[in-house]
């Protein structure tokens, strides 16, 4: 496996690893169908899926923090992405997400080559502080922990177990106050 930059000609498969990574299953009981037994089904993609293409057209899209896992064929298995973030107003942070592997290599080892691509290369380029919405189970061992621990609050009542942060070298104990997301997650 490699861990590279997007190029052009990866978009498409992006897209396809979130839609694939994001799906609702039928056997998913964390997810409630109201419809009724005789209503079409239409399949809407996750919004993971799109999410990336809205990201790519905003202000806060920063080339170098979207990264792919490609397998030995060349074959991409893995996305991870970081957009500007903004802490108090201020552009101090990234915003991290969508995470995302293809269900066959899930628990195989990608999103953690991912998370410490992407943790290493904002690291490299001085940025102080990666914020994400996550499970509280899988991200403190990339060094996040609750971001109201560092005086940044969400940008909606999110449980603060969920939304971490993990500050970098850059780092300073002034950067408090309330984080933005890059306009997208907005519409989310």
């Amino acid at each position: 496996m490699l861990i590279r930059r997007e190029t052009p000609t990866d978009v498409d498969a992006i897209r396809a690893v979130h839609a694939a990574a994001f799906a609702k299953t039928t056997n998913d009981t964390s997810q409630v169908d109201a419809t009724p037994v005789d209503a079409p089904k239409v399949d809407t993609p996750p919004v993971e899926a799109t999410l990336v293409d809205a990201l790519r057209a905003d202000e806060g899209w920063l080339p170098a923090y979207s990264l792919v896992a490609v397998d030995s064929d060349g074959l991409v298995v893995g996305h991870v992405v970081a957009t500007r973030g903004r802490v108090a107003g201020e552009p101090v942070a990234l915003g991290l997400g969508p995470l995302g592997m293809l269900p066959a290599w899930q628990r195989r080892g990608v999103g953690t080559a991912l998370m410490h691509a992407v943790l290493g290369a904002a690291d490299a380029r001085d940025e102080p502080l990666v914020v994400l919405l996550g499970h509280p189970g899988y991200y403190p061992r990339f060094g996040f922990r609750p971001a109201v621990e560092l005086g940044v609050t969400p940008p909606q009542p999110w449980g603060p177990q969920y939304f971490m942060a993990r500050p970098l070298t850059a780092w300073r104990e002034t950067i408090r106050g309330e984080f933005r997301y890059a306009s997208p997650f907005d519409d989310l």
